[in-house]
């Protein structure tokens, strides 16, 4: 995971709300080790947002108690294309190739398009 440097962009720009990994568990109904281990395991990302805050999970990453649909898969092929979290979060938040967002696109289950346009990056 990476932590925030001055040449970063502001992420906090970019994700309107941030969980800490206590918030994050609540909603998923697991614990903040389980996000810890699901964020190590590219199921989840996590970011500073800020240069004195800790890192946390976008909240747009959560819908109805579950990981975004597609998200994983996303997260895993930004990672092997060697994106770090903070990239894929800035990535996922501003690409501006899809009509919206590709978060947006996760969150309306058309993944497939974001996918794509991920692997031709890698």
């Amino acid at each position: 995971m990476t932590t925030y440097s001055p040449q970063s962009p502001d992420l906090a720009a970019l994700v309107e709300d941030w969980l800490d990994w206590s918030e994050a568990a609540a909603l998923l109904g697991v614990t903040p080790a389980k996000v810890r281990t699901m964020i190590r395991d590219h199921e989840l990302a996590a970011a500073a947002p800020h240069s004195d805050s800790g890192l946390r999970v976008p909240a747009a990453f959560l819908q109805d108690g579950l990981v975004v649909k597609g998200l994983p898969g996303l997260l895993t092929v930004l990672h092997d294309g060697g994106y770090d979290d903070r990239e894929a979060i800035e990535w996922i938040f501003t690409d501006a190739d899809l009509p919206g967002r590709p978060i947006d696109a996760l969150r309306e289950n058309r993944g497939s398009e974001v996918k794509r346009r991920a692997q031709a990056l890698a």
